[in-house]
């Protein structure tokens, strides 16, 4: 166990819980959850991984192994594209986890857990995250958020603990590629993870390949940048971009930032 008061706090909080179903991705928050978990209430615990078109192979693939790997009872839940997030609406991250939780929720109860809870932490209450609110609504407990663990604080404590997400980059699901607006298309979202991947294959950690209609817009982190100065390098991305079904390939000269989409829209208060 880790020495530290707010770590002992996070376990005193899970401890209250008793039974509790984990929303599990396989990222740095909710793994480093599911690992406290596992501390807290031993087999009284249960982790859970959406299934979706919007949620790369890779990553499910990832959250299945790292559950097996701490020896959790798991499931992975098929999510299909609600008709609500059809073109994408402004407030699509709400209407999802609306949609997602709900099932979370209704597998939770039936196998007689009385929580579920997730891996939003301390720092997600400063940015844009519509997705809150459904949270609230669905009464889902938010235990790094509510003990005050920063995202930083999440990171130490994971490679103290051994777990190899404890330097894992940010990732979100591939409806944040698309602008606000634009009809989702499965076929879409293929092409968007098998670029994704190809550049994260190559080196580039910090990634989003943001898909306008048929141009692929390439956010890479801002001291990555310079790797996009090779010609050579460009010419091989270019041409594994449009064999992914892209027809333009485009690099974003100002790097990665977060939710650059968001750039787009008039953000509440």
């Amino acid at each position: 166990m880790i020495n530290n008061s707010k770590y002992e706090a996070l376990i005193a909080y899970l401890k209250k819980l008793d039974r509790v179903v984990l929303a599990f991705s396989g990222g740095v928050d909710s793994t480093f959850l599911l690992k406290a978990a596992q501390e807290a209430l031993g087999e009284n615990l249960k982790a859970v991984t959406i299934l979706s078109p919007y949620i790369p192979k890779w990553e499910i693939a990832e959250a299945k192994e790292l559950a097996e790997k701490l020896g959790v009872a798991y499931e992975i839940i098929e999510a299909p594209l609600i008709d609500d997030i059809k073109f994408n609406p402004e407030n699509r991250c709400y209407l999802c986890k609306t949609a997602v939780f709900s099932m979370i929720k209704d597998l939770a109860q039936k196998e007689g857990y009385p929580y579920v809870i997730d891996g939003t932490n301390f720092d997600d209450i400063h940015d844009y995250r519509p997705g809150l609110k459904a949270l609230s609504e669905l009464h889902v407990k938010s235990p790094l958020l509510d003990c005050e663990l920063t995202k930083a604080e999440i990171r130490s404590f994971s490679k103290e603990l051994g777990l190899p997400t404890w330097d894992k980059p940010p990732y979100a699901c591939l409806l944040t590629r698309i602008p606000y607006g634009e009809e989702l298309k499965v076929e879409d979202f293929e092409k968007i993870e098998k670029a994704e991947k190809y550049m994260m294959d190559i080196g580039f950690r910090a990634i989003r390949v943001r898909c306008h209609g048929n141009l692929a817009r390439i956010e890479v982190d801002r001291k990555d940048r310079s790797r996009l100065f090779d010609e050579a390098l460009l010419d091989r991305i270019s041409a594994k971009f449009k064999d992914f079904g892209f027809k333009y390939v485009s690099m974003d000269m100002e790097g990665y930032r977060t939710g650059s989409l968001n750039e787009t829209i008039v953000i509440p208060g």
